[in-house]
């Protein structure tokens, strides 16, 4: 026992020094180690790990349950109160919303880092199979197997599956750059162009050499052209630089994640400096954040 102030070794809150072990305290002790004994006598064919993590729960859950009674305040009129006496009370109560404060932080914060990195990947997972449990079901009542499951589907549902499947992929990598490709996105520019035919007429009657061949004295030679059509040409070429600097692959956006950037811009440099240090500053990080690394 301590000299000074009644607390037992064996305390769980022996480090604390405002507390004072009471009968409540000494019961817990007793029957903590009447539990080690019996614990040691049923296991005792076990290993040595094995009843170490068991008393470890055990004593994890007679923690939970002294914080719970330590956090209950007795009930102290504070008007009675005077001196010093009510200043220590303040303190405790102060010294009890901080222990909270920090139970909670610690926690969100141990679920952020161990939180799964595609938490919709398996949600959807889920989906599906259940989705497939709840069709194979209505097969099974109608005499149908899996193979048929597209008699279920309606008519909207099989047109939208259908256009689907109509749709030629984004074409990535070096098929970017490929002649298809590239006379896909030819024909998509001049979808929208109307061609004169009465002036493309006139202008081959006009010249005799229209169709010119490369002895041609006057191949390289521009036709001429009106100024409406150069204009057309410049706002072809206008609205499709505003079009590419609108777009934008749409990302995913985790909720979970911290907000550390002021915009777009800086959110990709943070990106960047998270992958090459980020496992360097990740403590230094934390103690900023929970205000441990600030100097006393």
């Amino acid at each position: 026992m301590d000299g000074e102030r009644r607390v037992h070794p064996d305390c769980i809150n022996a480090s604390n020094p405002y507390h004072e072990c009471v009968e409540y305290c000494f019961k817990k002790i007793a029957e903590a180690k009447a539990k080690l004994e019996k614990l040691v006598e049923a296991v005792s064919g076990q290993s040595r790990e094995s009843l170490a993590d068991k008393r470890i729960e055990e004593e994890s859950s007679e923690e939970e349950e002294e914080d719970e009674e330590d956090n209950q305040e007795p009930e102290v009129d504070v008007n009675q109160l005077t001196g010093r006496k009510k200043k220590l009370f303040e303190l405790r109560l102060k010294m009890n919303e901080a222990r909270k404060f920090n139970q909670t932080d610690v926690g969100s914060e141990k679920k952020k880092m161990e939180a799964p990195t595609e938490p919709k990947g398996i949600s959807k997972q889920k989906w599906v199979e259940a989705r497939q449990k709840k069709i194979g079901k209505i097969l099974d009542a109608n005499g149908l197997d899996m193979s048929k499951a597209y008699m279920l589907d309606t008519q909207e549902a099989a047109e939208t599956k259908y256009k689907k499947w109509e749709k030629e992929p984004t074409p990535s990598g070096w098929d970017v750059f490929n002649q298809k490709t590239l006379y896909n996105a030819y024909k998509k520019r001049t979808k929208n162009i109307q061609v004169d035919i009465e002036e493309y007429n006139r202008m081959r009657a006009a010249d005799p050499e229209f169709y010119r061949e490369a002895s041609s004295l006057q191949y390289g030679k521009a036709p001429k052209i009106s100024k409406d059509k150069i204009d057309k040409m410049a706002k072809e070429l206008h609205d499709r630089e505003e079009k590419r600097q609108e777009f934008s692959r749409r990302r995913k956006f985790r909720e979970e994640k911290d907000i550390d950037s002021i915009n777009d811009r800086n959110e990709h440099f943070n990106k960047k400096i998270e992958r090459a240090f980020g496992k360097y500053t990740l403590e230094i990080k934390n103690n900023l954040e929970r205000g441990t690394a600030l100097p006393d």
